[in-house]
């Protein structure tokens, strides 16, 4: 059984529970920035949020005394493992059924429903042919 959590720890232990959730956002955030706007000196950031994720994961693990039985050991690296690896598995699953929707739609006729493109340059060439006339 897993000891409680001391009361003189429970500083360590929220904070470090609060920065788990934080980092991990802020790591999932500047990964989707990094590769979706095509900056990739954000992906040092990213990993530097996630090293910070890890200290504060292990130390929340050591606060909470889950490394004295080894399911607890094996929950704190699957969760390390996750937050490292499912930006990368979204992103590949992301860009690879864009692909495919991509490849399926250019196989098929044009869309009937114009573009905002489309749309836009009519409009104005519309408007400038009534302002000259």
């Amino acid at each position: 059984m897993i000891e409680p959590v001391k009361m003189a720890d429970f500083f360590i232990t929220f904070f470090s529970a609060a920065s788990v959730i934080v980092f991990g956002a802020l790591y999932a955030l500047l990964f989707a920035c990094s590769r979706f706007k095509k900056m990739p000196r954000l992906m040092p950031l990213a990993y530097a949020a996630y090293a910070v994720l890890f200290v504060s994961v292990i130390e929340l693990a050591n606060v909470a005394n889950l490394f004295g039985s080894l399911f607890w050991v094996c929950v704190v690296i699957l969760m390390l493992a996750g937050y490292l690896l499912a930006p990368h598995a979204i992103w590949h699953l992301c860009v690879g059924t864009h692909v495919a929707a991509d490849d399926s739609a250019a196989d098929n006729v044009a869309p009937s429903n114009p573009s905002l493109d489309d749309l836009n340059s009519e409009t104005s060439y519309k408007l400038t042919k009534e302002k000259t006339s």
